[in-house]
């Protein structure tokens, strides 16, 4: 397929290629500029041989770049801060290179809480949902039960702010667990969970399957909050700079195809067949459109401008963890930002004449502690 005349179109590698970049990825819409790359042959334009693995879990993506069985990985942005800090007893120094997407996340309800809530329309007030959960308190009624795909997640530390703008203490008022991506859907058809805040095409498909309605989508709550990364082993990224400075050209480059809408109907095809076999395209197609359920979303899924690793964004999440008490007092700022670098983005954005983007918005002010 003819690429645009953005793409790169030269060896971005000063050497011949030492060997295979093993790169993880979860299926996720937010995952297209890396299997995009892959499949246009972005990769190779830049002289890279890649393997490029979808994993079924965060949990596996976290061990596997950990322990040595992955060079790179499409990372949920806090996990990075969770990796330097060791949580779960689970330490790696990683260098992330490059953002991957911005918003792309829907809290998503079932059906019968929706019909609870009444009559809305989204984005969901978080003091109207804090008014249910505090009536259904008061009824006796059992804890509603939300997942989120990781502990150490955007999708986790954004539905516990927008749970707490509302009064609620998330560890004492509701039930949080954690639930894969893929299976965030299946989960709540069969009524094991009351809601979720997942990446697309999760929210979507449970929507499609007439089981959940979205509420409200991450930038909702931070308008294109940064979200998932580029994060390379630091040891990769320190003996082998060109690969990794390689293979951020080529995610760029990517980035650029995707947001081509006249190339949109591809990316639904390439990411129906890579990683969502089972999916319909209209499913599928509606993180691209900017849709969530029929709607527009005021802050939709955008690739192109969240490129640039920008460590100030990574604080907001760092002061989220301290938080919630996720993080040790000890752990300074500067040993779990120290991952985020920008030189690797800056050296392959030249090769590429790619302009810095614009900061796209500051991170929300942190709110009082519950009492």
């Amino acid at each position: 397929m003819p690429l645009d005349s953005d793409s790169p179109v030269r060896p971005a590698l000063k050497r011949p290629v030492l060997r295979t970049l093993r790169i993880g990825c979860v299926p996720l819409t937010d995952a297209a500029p890396l299997l995009v790359a892959e499949e246009l042959g972005l990769f190779d334009s830049v002289g890279l041989r890649v393997a490029l693995s979808l994993e079924a879990s965060w949990a596996a993506i976290r061990d596997k770049l950990a322990f040595g069985a992955l060079d790179a990985a499409h990372l949920l942005g806090p996990l990075p801060l969770a990796l330097a800090a060791g949580l779960d007893g689970v330490k790696a120094k990683l260098t992330v290179a490059a953002g991957i997407g911005a918003n792309g996340n829907t809290i998503t309800l079932s059906r019968p809480l929706a019909e609870a809530l009444g009559r809305f329309t989204p984005p969901l007030a978080a003091s109207a949902f804090a008014a249910l959960v505090r009536r259904r308190d008061g009824a006796g009624e059992r804890p509603l039960t939300l997942a989120v795909v990781f502990p150490y997640s955007s999708h986790n530390y954004l539905l516990r702010y927008w749970l707490a703008s509302g009064g609620l203490d998330p560890d004492r008022d509701l039930r949080l667990v954690t639930v894969p991506p893929p299976m965030v859907a299946q989960r709540l058809q069969d009524g094991l969970i009351d809601g979720f805040c997942a990446g697309e095409p999760w929210g979507s498909q449970a929507a499609a399957l007439g089981v959940g309605t979205i509420a409200l989508s991450s930038g909702d709550i931070w308008p294109n909050h940064p979200e998932k990364v580029l994060a390379f082993d630091a040891a990769y990224a320190a003996q082998d700079p060109e690969s990794a400075i390689a293979c951020t050209a080529a995610l760029i480059a990517a980035t650029r195809w995707l947001e081509e809408p006249a190339n949109q109907a591809e990316a639904v095809r390439i990411l129906q067949r890579r990683a969502f076999p089972g999916l319909a395209a209209p499913t599928i197609a509606a993180a691209f459109d900017g849709m969530a359920q029929g709607l527009p979303q005021a802050a939709p899924l955008r690739f192109r401008t969240a490129t640039l690793p920008r460590r100030e964004q990574a604080a907001w999440f760092l002061r989220q963890m301290r938080r919630w008490g996720h993080v040790p007092a000890g752990l300074s700022d500067s040993a779990a930002l120290a991952p985020w670098r920008q030189d690797i983005w800056r050296a392959a954005a030249a090769r590429l004449r790619e302009p810095e983007p614009p900061i796209a918005s500051q991170p929300p002010a942190d709110l009082p502690e519950t009492a």
